[in-house]
């Protein structure tokens, strides 16, 4: 039997992005985070330190800083840190990359499948092929980035995984397909779905937030304000979603093709 923490502590970091200035980023992460200390892990918004798809000259420089921060606040706070940045392959090409990292600096990584063709993602970055889940104290993730969300099937739950992160630069102009779908792969999977979302403005579009932690009824058990940098804390029951599951067993009667 999956053994579970009785309770695991998540923290969402909704914030703001100044296109291409990752030391500014990193250094308003920072005081944003020592606000909420405790936690068990805070997941941050897509491109935490660059913003989405900035000049790729100098991106891969900014994604390893962002991993080197990653793992100065991962052991100063005794967290997991969760979020994406622009990282290169053995190969030398581009990915956008979620990284889980540990206290210990240790960490898994997931690069983002569905890549964002509208707007250009496909032009600069590599789609990863690698559908990743990994566990924290007892939890088993399963790593997602932005527009992997309108994609049900790449997500769908194989009875692998308690929570999903989807991390994101999600438009204001569709947050109505964000709060949509976030609520429907917890129903539909039956997990817990984290979804951090940046706000203010790039030379694209403007973001409003809407990060949020649902449980595996399509609760929200905290949602971050709109337009405001804020760090909001849910707890993951996971007794509550184990004795769920045994109850109402909808993931024995998934589709397997």
């Amino acid at each position: 039997m999956q053994k579970y923490l009785y309770k695991m502590k998540v923290a969402i970091v909704q914030h703001d992005i100044e296109w291409a200035q990752p030391q500014h980023n990193l250094q308003r992460l920072s005081h944003l985070l020592g606000q909420q200390p405790g936690a068990d892990l805070y997941v941050l918004a897509e491109t935490f330190a660059t913003g989405f798809l900035p000049s790729t000259d100098g991106a891969p420089a900014a994604g390893a800083a962002a991993l080197a921060w990653m793992q100065e606040q991962a052991a100063r706070l005794n967290a997991a840190i969760a979020g994406s940045a622009a990282a290169t392959d053995a190969a030398g090409q581009l990915r956008n990359r979620l990284f889980f990292v540990r206290p210990d600096g240790n960490y898994d990584f997931y690069d983002k499948h569905h890549l964002f063709g509208y707007a250009g993602e496909t032009d600069a970055y590599v789609a990863g092929n690698r559908r990743v889940v990994t566990e924290w104290r007892g939890v088993r993730f399963l790593l997602q980035v932005c527009y992997d969300l309108r994609f049900p099937v790449f997500s769908r739950n194989r009875a692998d995984y308690d929570a999903a992160l989807y991390v994101a630069n999600w438009p204001q102009s569709r947050m109505d397909v964000w709060q949509t779908l976030l609520k429907a792969r917890a129903l539909e999977n039956q997990c817990f779905v984290v979804g951090v979302n940046r706000v203010g403005s790039d030379p694209a579009c403007h973001y409003s937030g809407g990060s949020t932690i649902v449980d595996a009824y399509g609760h929200e058990l905290c949602r971050c304000a709109d337009d405001a940098e804020q760090v909001a804390v849910a707890d993951f029951d996971m007794e509550r979603l184990h004795h769920f599951r045994q109850k109402f067993p909808v993931l024995k009667d998934r589709d397997r093709t």
